[in-house]
């Protein structure tokens, strides 16, 4: 590859990626910009309480980050690291009507198959309060392809439809 054309690649993250703290501070996230491995991440949150989560509080974290190749090793760091963060992050009692989401997500243009695949097939869960759902967005010139899990899971499972739709929100 020449150094335009990974310049291109990283370009198409970044560009991903500032769009993404966009629709983030507009959903009403409050958004920074800590570090992983050396790499800029874009990290929001926000916590929602509806009636119909019997006054549950629901905390939403969202990491992402660009690398240059998204694979199954690198995804499942990251979302280990994300899942900490988030855990060391919350507010409230863990656990007393009180849940952990968390979508880490690597942008790149190179995403192997087998990472995509490792995203889709399962969310992960630590102590079942902190609940993640790993997302690969593998950036191209004319689309981007987004790979998440979108099933139902066990422990948070009342909170499947909010997380998806913010999902869907933030990672178009």
């Amino acid at each position: 590859m020449t150094q335009h054309a990974s310049d291109a690649t990283a370009d198409a993250a970044g560009t991903y990626l500032a769009g993404l703290a966009g629709r983030l501070t507009a959903d009403g996230c409050a958004v920074t910009s800590p570090e992983w491995n050396g790499r800029p991440v874009v990290a929001a949150q926000r916590a929602d309480r509806k009636a119909r989560w019997f006054g549950t509080r629901s905390e939403l974290f969202v990491l992402a980050a660009a690398v240059p190749r998204v694979d199954v090793a690198t995804l499942e760091e990251f979302t280990v690291w994300a899942m900490s963060r988030a855990k060391g992050l919350r507010g409230g009692i863990p656990g007393a009507r009180n849940v952990t989401l968390v979508l880490p997500a690597l942008v790149s243009a190179s995403v192997d198959p087998a990472a995509a695949h490792w995203a889709a097939e399962d969310a992960r869960t630590i102590d079942t309060t902190v609940v993640s759902r790993p997302v690969t967005v593998q950036t191209g010139p004319d689309a981007v392809r987004t790979s998440m899990y979108r099933g139902r899971v066990v422990w948070g499972g009342m909170f499947t439809g909010h997380v998806l739709e913010k999902a869907a929100l933030y990672f178009p």
